[in-house]
């Protein structure tokens, strides 16, 4: 049956089978541009309205959750409700689903990259393209800031992370780990400072009767029981060591495939706010720590994820791609295989908590949602990454203006670029990937001219 129902819609949808399911999931993964925002209305748009399979109530209130995660809430609400619907192998294909085909394309264009970077009409394509990246990253600061800066407290919040970061060089980490604390006390002293994220569950909108209603009885597979917590911890941290201790035992600690798919899991745990919050610890390390990439490349590595679809967080598989094939793991024959096996081996690494969260945490739900001791916390943090992603928006601006130092010349045409993409995103409200295409076909057309 077609689950596009246009018919009555106090008559509930038919059952969805699992193989229908998964042709659904598997066309999500190479659809869903546009960064978590439009990943959610897309799924928002063919699950809850066209589809019905989940209700609008209950599509609010895994959002929520995943909101508050860290991690990608896009791809972590394809899994939950993957789950919900089909259970664990529901979860597990939803999920693998929306990353795969991002993997797939990001470890090709990772490669023409490296390859043929500087071919004149790819280095104008990345020329341009970065401008843009700049007004997209500033559009995520206001999108967070205007949904999460409720009050005073959480705008002071905002500002010392701020200062922290761009001032006096503070590590993410340390930035998330305060926040944590002052929001643990904030939410004691001045809970009504502190309460869940936005709104995002407070909704009366109805589109019909959905597979997954309101008033459904709640599946038995979505009951918590402690038995099955523990089955869940203990297989993700197999699921963890087993990889891990393999690299150890054939590579060695300080090999360069060990310690990326240790500071990739590190990086999963601290992607409050998204991808946007984490870069800056990705940078940290990719180029300051390790040398994996160069300033220049943590740059082009965002554009490339800009511009596919996925999780913007898949710049680590570039990440890993670059920084294998430049340092030859696998000798000078081979790079392509190292840097393939390395971006395999990151995304592994950054997505595994994902799905450990929603399979460990997901019948918890109900009973800690509106705890304010669990969510007082994680809205503090949220209110400190605006403040981060305001520093990497200033960070990516500088590189882009200023490529070679505040002592060369500034980008007369980057900043005029980036005042079209930032007036196109902000006046006129255009399609992220509309304006990407037209500032890579403007970085071409410049770098034409001015050959």
């Amino acid at each position: 049956m077609n689950q596009d129902i246009a018919t009555d819609k106090s008559i509930q949808p038919a059952p969805v089978s699992f193989w229908q399911a998964l042709s659904f999931w598997f066309k999500l993964g190479f659809i869903s541009f546009g960064g978590p925002a439009g990943q959610i209305a897309i799924m928002h748009e063919e699950l809850v309205v066209r589809r019905r399979w989940i209700s609008e109530k209950r599509f609010l209130h895994a959002l929520n959750y995943c909101m508050v995660l860290p991690g990608p809430e896009a791809q972590q609400l394809a899994t939950y409700i993957g789950w919900l619907m089909h259970k664990t192998l529901g979860g597990m294909v939803a999920g693998v689903l929306f990353v795969l085909p991002s993997l797939f394309i990001l470890v090709a264009l990772s490669w023409i990259y490296i390859a043929f970077g500087e071919v004149p009409l790819v280095s104008g394509l990345f020329y341009g393209i970065k401008p843009a990246v700049v007004a997209i990253v500033l559009q995520a600061a206001l999108r967070i800031g205007s949904r999460t800066l409720r009050n005073k407290s959480l705008w002071a919040i905002a500002a010392a992370s701020f200062v922290a970061i761009f001032a006096l060089d503070v590590s993410f980490p340390v930035i998330v780990l305060v926040a944590a604390i002052v929001g643990f006390f904030g939410g004691q002293l001045a809970p009504d400072s502190f309460h869940a994220l936005g709104k995002q569950g407070k909704s009366d909108k109805s589109f019909g009767l959905a597979l997954i209603d309101d008033h459904s009885p709640t599946p038995e597979h979505v009951v918590f029981k402690w038995r099955r917590l523990v089955q869940i911890t203990l297989v993700g941290a197999a699921l963890w060591a087993i990889p891990m201790g393999l690299l150890v035992m054939n590579f060695g600690w300080d090999h360069t495939l060990t310690q990326m798919s240790w500071f990739f899991t590190k990086a999963a745990l601290l992607t409050f706010g998204g991808a946007y919050a984490v870069l800056p610890y990705v940078y940290q390390g990719a180029v300051d720590q390790f040398g994996w990439t160069t300033a220049t490349q943590m740059m082009d590595g965002l554009a490339l994820g800009e511009t596919t679809p996925g999780p913007l967080i898949m710049v680590v598989a570039f990440v890993g791609f670059i920084g294998a094939y430049v340092k030859a793991l696998f000798g000078p024959e081979s790079l392509f295989l190292a840097g393939a096996v390395a971006a395999t081996l990151v995304t592994w690494f950054t997505f595994l908590p994902s799905f450990i969260f929603i399979f460990a945490g997901g019948p918890m739900v109900e009973s800690t949602h509106h705890d304010i001791k669990i969510t007082a916390p994680l809205t503090a943090i949220t209110a400190a990454v605006v403040g981060v992603i305001l520093n990497l928006a200033l960070f990516f601006g500088y590189h882009v203006l200023w490529p070679v130092g505040f002592s060369g010349d500034f980008d007369w045409a980057g900043a005029a670029m980036a005042l079209a993409a930032a007036v196109a995103l902000f006046k006129y409200k255009s399609n992220v990937i509309h304006v990407i295409v037209v500032s890579g076909l403007c970085g071409i057309a410049f770098r034409w001219l001015v050959a």
